[in-house]
């Protein structure tokens, strides 16, 4: 028999809380999932943020690359601070935040900065890329755009 005194929960509620046990593992398991950073440092001797992840692995990236750190010193690129969750990267002396999933994406930066990064490189000059650019040229160039 139940107590009068005692509020009874709505179906839903019931039924949800049922339900919690097995949101938490699926929590557990998605958290897992992603990339999280467990520690981060700046290598002065080979100029490259290290990013060591819960999973045991661990990437490097020159900070050249990244949008807020491609002019920084050595000094403000020691203090990386990791979001709680691990998701993201905080340097403070350069209010400059990147994400864990976005670096290992290849995106260090806005689309504004990527595109601009990437204009820079296409504009860059190396003796295989002039060969290239001469090899193209002997067979008669760029092939010309279709008038309508």
């Amino acid at each position: 028999m139940t107590d009068p005194t005692t509020p009874t929960l709505p179906n839903w509620v019931q039924a949800e809380l049922q339900r919690a046990p097995q949101a938490a593992a699926q929590g557990a398991v998605r958290a897992g999932a992603h990339l999280q950073a467990t520690a981060a440092r700046y290598d002065a001797r080979h100029k490259r943020v290290v990013v060591e992840l819960a999973n045991g692995s661990q990437f490097a990236f020159p900070p050249a690359l990244a949008q807020g750190l491609e002019h920084a010193r050595a000094a403000d690129l020691a203090v990386i601070e990791i979001s709680p969750l691990g998701t993201g990267l905080h340097w403070p002396r350069l209010d400059a935040d990147l994400s864990v999933e976005g670096l290992l994406a290849g995106l260090f930066g806005s689309r504004a900065w990527m595109r601009q990064h990437a204009a820079r490189a296409g504009r860059s000059t190396s003796p295989a890329k002039a060969e290239a650019a001469r090899t193209n040229g002997a067979k008669g160039g760029r092939p010309r755009k279709a008038t309508a």
